[in-house]
């Protein structure tokens, strides 16, 4: 590995490797497959933590033949 080009994987490469791909494109694949966000807010002041929040959101389509959640 000579560090000029892109890391390929062991597999011989991602289903995306060494493609573009639209955003249209990419949200389709996303929310056929549904998706799980998370993250983490920190406030501090002067390396005390006044405020912690969790964030975790899920992301999926409905479709008509799915009972909704709720």
């Amino acid at each position: 590995m000579n560090g000029a080009g892109p890391a390929e994987e062991p597999d011989g490469g991602g289903a995306l490797a060494g493609r573009q791909v639209a955003l249209i494109d990419l949200l389709d694949r996303l929310l056929n497959g549904g998706a799980v966000l998370t993250g983490d807010l920190v406030l501090s002041v002067a390396d005390v933590d006044l405020v912690h929040i969790n964030l975790r959101a899920v992301i999926r389509s409905i479709t008509s033949d799915e009972p909704a959640p709720w």
